[in-house]
């Protein structure tokens, strides 16, 4: 017995050793997460920066007093233990009892996708409950992108009540925050403050249109209370998914900043009976020591080679038909702005709302939604006539669709209320005179689905679809869900998510844009299944430069719908010339929204030559790096530029928002370019540029340092520049 007794006090003092001498290193070409494994098995993030620290160097205890105050440096928090943060993971057990506490196990690293992927095992030995961090590092692109699987190993079911898909602990003298809110026609406007002791939350409630009041995206700037392009230790991160969510920071006694980031607890909970298992939302993460600017190129790369369906195809330019004929149009109209979009030397027809309905005919925005016949009172040609022209035109045709939403007026819901997101007993809240379908519903999946093969079989021609979102769920319920309610916004958007992986297994070709009232689903949960989405219903350019200021903080320019659209603009009022409208599209991907038969020719002479121009550098914005140099925010300019990888072209936009003073002459110092290299300077789309150096070759280095040199002293004055190596 005594011999034993030392033999497990070995073991026990060896099981210690080893634990302290575990670590995990999670690596990309220029950054590392580095997690150690303390001395009772738990592990806690040591390190997150530029590459070079060694595991070795943070090997080693936290102090006692810490640690009985809970102020730990968790890899994944729990509730239980001595954690006193927010918990990552919360969880309800069948007992009542809800203290968890994780312990490592193992942990492996193999090679998929263009990535490393790392797996750590965790589990709690008292309640069998097990959690798999799992890293995929993007080396390349420098980026992290991370999640947890949880699984029941216990013998009675279980409640996930907090089941957060990251979590990340900081240490640094400064927190700022920059972080981004709006509303219908306002999105993605940025606000930047420095944390303070307690608890921030960013958060969306809404299961639909969840990303049009707030982003789960964030840019985190250490150790400074500036905003800076170029310098300085930058965290930026982004939730891929596409319903309600929380992004929560907490700074604490010791000056350590804990950042939580996944669905919503505080609206959703999720039931695993034994053996089952639940996967959170990706989280991706990236470290940049040169500033902001280039923490968004790294979102961008890597959003460019695995975050976006088919991120190598170039969206087309194009036509939608919403604000130049709304629901008020037939076969006459839309051909003729077939025409037009085919003479202006645009790529693509969209048939926007409207064309559906015939017991309850589409003729407006209160009748119709789930009725998806083709109203032939309308259009009695039918669809695969008005492809059929395009595509003889040289063109491509796309369509519009709202397969999530159902209008009380309609067939449909006369024959399926059940299938209706409802809460018994009280009324159903409608807006735009619409109802939610229920997702969670695999026979509403399917009908959902059936809409979309449906419109796809109405002709072999259409080559894009416009997927609309236009009302967030209220008061929800699910019928099918019964005693489950708990877990209906994890499941509507799950079914969201199953509908649109049957969507690219039968039509993996179709481009598609995710519209959500505009910028509704602006978010990278999304983008695995849509080329684009439309950034946001207001076309307004002045309202652009801050919209799209924001968006291309998180996400590359060419999943950036911006459209040209009439004066006064219908959003706004504002009347805003022409090339400045044109000008502001081209910096994402262009499109125009109008009634081209309502231009002057003048203006249709212009229209053609800007689309000719956008064509010549429409490579660089969707695939060039993005480098920022006037914010709309701080400056009465927005200026910005697009360089190619390989630094021998790049266009730059330059818009002045405010009157300047007449005698004044601007410098804009460019970026991005090489200074050993020589760049003819061509302005695009005027006769006679008002800019000294357009014309002229001059060094990357003069450029970069001295700046170029242009006047831009009235409101609505806008410029874009071509730069090609010599």
């Amino acid at each position: 017995m005594r011999n034993l007794f030392l033999f497990l006090v070995c073991l026990m003092a060896s099981m210690t050793l080893n634990a302290r001498q575990t670590s995990v290193e999670v690596s990309t070409d220029n950054t590392s997460l580095i997690m150690i494994v303390d001395q009772v098995g738990a592990l806690r993030t040591a390190y997150y920066g530029v590459k070079g620290p060694q595991p070795s160097d943070f090997v080693r205890g936290t102090s006692a007093t810490r640690s009985a105050y809970g102020g730990q440096d968790m890899a994944y928090s729990t509730q239980g233990g001595t954690n006193a943060h927010e918990p990552a993971l919360k969880v309800r057990y069948a007992d009542g009892y809800m203290n968890t506490e994780l312990y490592y196990e193992s942990h492996e690293t193999s090679q998929q996708d263009g990535c490393t992927v790392t797996k750590v095992l965790l589990k709690d030995p008292v309640t069998a409950l097990e959690v798999t961090l799992v890293y995929e590092a993007f080396t390349k692109e420098d980026v992290i992108r991370a999640h947890a699987e949880i699984l029941n190993g216990g013998k009675k079911q279980v409640e996930l009540l907090n089941f957060y898909s990251s979590h990340l602990s900081l240490n640094a003298d400064r927190y700022l925050l920059t972080s981004f809110h709006g509303e219908w026609g306002g999105e993605m406007q940025v606000e930047s403050e420095l944390l303070g002791h307690g608890r921030r939350v960013i958060e969306a409630t809404q299961v639909t249109q969840a990303t049009e009041r707030a982003n789960p995206s964030f840019i985190l700037s250490l150790d400074t209370e500036k905003f800076d392009e170029n310098n300085g230790n930058v965290i930026a991160g982004s939730l891929a998914w596409s319903g309600n969510f929380s992004l929560s920071f907490q700074v604490d006694e010791w000056e350590t900043l804990n950042i939580l980031a996944g669905i919503n607890p505080s609206l959703s909970s999720v039931n695993l009976s034994k053996g089952e298992s639940f996967c959170t939302p990706d989280m991706i993460w990236t470290f940049s020591s040169q500033g902001v600017g280039q923490a968004s190129r790294n979102l961008h790369d890597y959003a460019r080679n695995y975050g976006i369906y088919q991120a190598w195809r170039h969206t087309p330019t194009l036509l939608n038909s919403w604000e130049g004929a709304y629901f008020d149009f037939n076969t006459a109209v839309i051909k003729g702005m077939i025409d037009d979009t085919a003479e202006m030397g645009l790529e693509m027809f969209v048939l926007d709302d409207g064309w559906f309905g015939t017991e309850y005919p589409r003729d407006n925005a209160k009748q119709g939604l789930g009725d998806w016949e083709v109203n032939t009172k309308k259009l009695p040609e039918g669809i695969d006539y008005l492809a059929q022209y395009a595509h003889d035109k040289g063109i491509k045709f796309g369509i519009w669709i709202e397969p999530e939403m159902v209008n009380p007026r309609s067939r449909l819901a006369q024959e399926h209320p059940e299938w209706v997101v409802r809460s018994p007993g009280r009324e159903t809240p409608k807006y735009r005179n619409q109802w939610s379908l229920d997702l969670s519903n695999p026979k509403v999946q399917d009908f959902v689905f059936g809409v979309f093969d449906g419109v796809m079989k109405l002709s072999d021609k259409i080559d894009y679809i416009k997927w609309d979102c236009n009302k967030t769920i209220m008061s929800f319920g699910s019928d099918y869900l019964g005693q489950e309610q708990n877990e209906f916004c994890v499941r509507y958007v799950q079914g969201f998510y199953a509908v649109m992986e049957r969507i690219r297994q039968k039509y993996p070709d179709v481009m598609i844009q995710c519209c959500s009232s505009g910028g509704g689903r602006v978010e990278y949960g999304a983008l695995k299944y849509f080329n684009e989405f439309w950034t946001s219903d207001n076309t307004d350019g002045l309202s652009r430069a801050k919209i799209q200021y924001g968006t291309g903080l998180i996400f590359p320019a060419q999943v950036i719908g911006s459209h040209v659209s009439a004066v006064p603009n219908h959003q706004t009022g504002n009347v805003v010339p022409l090339k400045f409208r044109f000008d502001m599209a081209s910096s994402g991907r262009l499109g125009m929204e109008l009634q081209p038969k309502n231009m002057s020719q003048e203006d249709r002479e212009f229209a053609k030559r800007a689309i000719a121009s956008y064509d010549r550098f429409r490579d660089l914005v969707f695939d060039g790096d993005l480098y920022r140099i006037d914010s709309p925010y701080e400056s009465d300019f927005s200026t910005l530029m697009y360089v190619s990888k390989d630094k021998k072209k790049a266009v730059l936009f330059a818009f002045c928002l405010e009157r300047q003073h007449r005698h004044k002459f601007q410098y804009f110092p460019l970026k991005g370019l090489d200074p050993s290299l020589k760049y003819h300077i061509e302005e695009l789309n005027v006769d006679n540029s008002k800019c000294a150096d357009a014309g002229h070759t001059l060094t990357g280095a003069l450029l970069v340092n001295r700046g170029l040199e242009h006047r831009m002293v009235k409101k609505y004055t806008s410029s874009v520049f071509l730069f090609t190596a010599e």
